[in-house]
């Protein structure tokens, strides 16, 4: 008797740890479904907004493109537009703004985004292609989805971890309806902020936040972002050999770039610290470097001179000259970005390098710009998915071999000066560095 007795004792505790077990399990899976549905219903609400915001945003800037391009006295607004866009930064109070760097400080806690960070920036893109500065989109795109995403967070009183994660969100769905590549706008947005540590915890809002935003974007007309390379040769090991060296001059290019890009910035502040003056003066020698070159090409996004040069036409000195008219006009202190000027770099560079070394001018201008990508922003990983998303995936692996060399080669070196560097690009080891003027 004392023998079953023992049994169903034991019978008895293990019933009641397995029930246990199992309520703790339930528990826990109830816990992560919520958190689900709260991310879901989250990212599907503000992917939806940015979506319309983004679309509206790049229609204005093509409506004013396209009004430019048929009235070129636009160009002699270049002065009163700058001067209004530093008239709007003092009088609301936010003169020493740091753009997409202040995005990206927030997301480690090292920053608050102002209320009047998206209205700012959709406003002064604007104005800044109307009349012609060289500059891109996705550097609106990154400070107002970041913006709306943390108003979004305070409004319902987020914690600060998840506000965070939420402005990641932000960035992606933006970047995402603008450029219409919603895989790499989320892998972009989790890459950028700290380079080695991907924010796996915004998986789940960034990914879902993307794709409302890129299929918003597209029902209001804007198609998948794609150019169409005109010849992708077979893979040979001297085609490996001569994609390993545009990927080498690439990542010194990118480099250079953005020297170029933070020198000038700082050389046109510290000789003039007025900033109506330093934005006059940019206004007038973009006007003179119009003259002088006699050219139209370099002002604006310059669309159309990438088409050309993935079609495997580009002027051997393009590549040179849109560095210089990109640093001119965000140094003087108008407002964009500085990722589409690297794309223009990058493919007018690589259509070139193609001429040179005969190989398909068109497939180097493609693997041009993602290899001037990856070294610019230190994102492979977004690199090698915006490649497949712009170019298809027949030239992924001349493109990934670019992306890998340009990445380690071009060091610590970046556009964002508050992205930081938590793992070695030459070796297996924890660093703390930060992005190289």
């Amino acid at each position: 008797m004392r023998f079953f007795k023992i049994l169903r004792d034991r019978g008895s505790q293990r019933l009641y740890y397995w029930r246990g077990q199992a309520m703790h399990y339930s528990m826990h899976a109830l816990l992560h479904l919520r958190l689900l549905v709260r991310w879901v219903t989250l990212a599907i609400l503000l992917g939806a907004v940015l979506g319309v915001v983004g679309a509206a945003f790049v229609e204005c800037i093509s409506i004013g493109t396209a009004f430019r391009s048929s009235h070129r006295w636009c160009y002699l607004l270049m002065l009163p537009a700058g001067l209004l866009i530093v008239w709007l930064y003092r009088v609301t109070h936010d003169k020493h703004d740091r753009g997409t760097n202040m995005v990206i400080a927030s997301l480690r806690s090292e920053a608050e985004l102002p209320v009047q960070m998206a209205p700012l920036i959709f406003i002064s893109t604007i104005l800044t292609h109307f009349v012609g500065g060289s500059a891109g989109r996705e550097g609106a795109a990154l400070q107002l989805g970041g913006s709306l995403a943390d108003l979004l967070g305070r409004g319902i009183h987020l914690r600060d971890k998840d506000r965070r994660t939420l402005i990641l969100s932000g960035m992606s769905a933006a970047f995402s309806s603008i450029f219409r590549t919603p895989v790499a706008a989320a892998v972009f947005a989790m890459e950028v902020g700290t380079v080695g540590t991907m924010q796996y915890a915004a998986l789940v809002p960034a990914v879902i936040a993307s794709l409302t935003a890129s299929y918003v974007a597209g029902h209001l007309g804007f198609p998948l972002a794609a150019y169409q390379i005109t010849d992708v040769p077979e893979m040979t090991p001297l085609g490996g050999a001569k994609t390993l060296l545009l990927g080498i001059l690439c990542a010194g290019l990118s480099i250079f770039f953005c020297i170029v890009l933070h020198r000038t910035e700082h050389l046109m502040k510290s000789l003039l610290k007025n900033a109506y003056l330093r934005i006059a003066v940019a206004s007038v020698l973009l006007l003179l470097m119009g003259l002088l070159f006699r050219t139209e090409a370099f002002f604006g996004i310059g669309a159309d001179t990438i088409g050309r040069a993935v079609g495997g036409e580009a002027d051997w000195y393009a590549f040179l000259l849109k560095m210089l008219f990109t640093a001119v006009t965000l140094g003087g202190g108008f407002k964009g970005g500085e990722i589409v000027p690297s794309f223009f770099v990058g493919a007018t560079f690589g259509c070139l390098f193609g001429h040179v070394f005969h190989i398909s001018p068109s497939l180097c201008a493609a693997i041009g710009m993602v290899a001037l990508f990856c070294g610019v922003t230190n994102c492979p990983l977004a690199s090698l998915f915006i490649s497949a998303e712009l170019f298809g995936m027949a030239c992924v692996p001349y493109c990934i071999l670019v992306i890998a060399v340009s990445y380690l080669l071009s060091g610590y070196y970046g556009l964002y000066k508050e992205q930081r560097f938590s793992v070695s690009k030459f070796a297996d080891e924890q660093v703390h560095h930060k992005t190289r003027d």
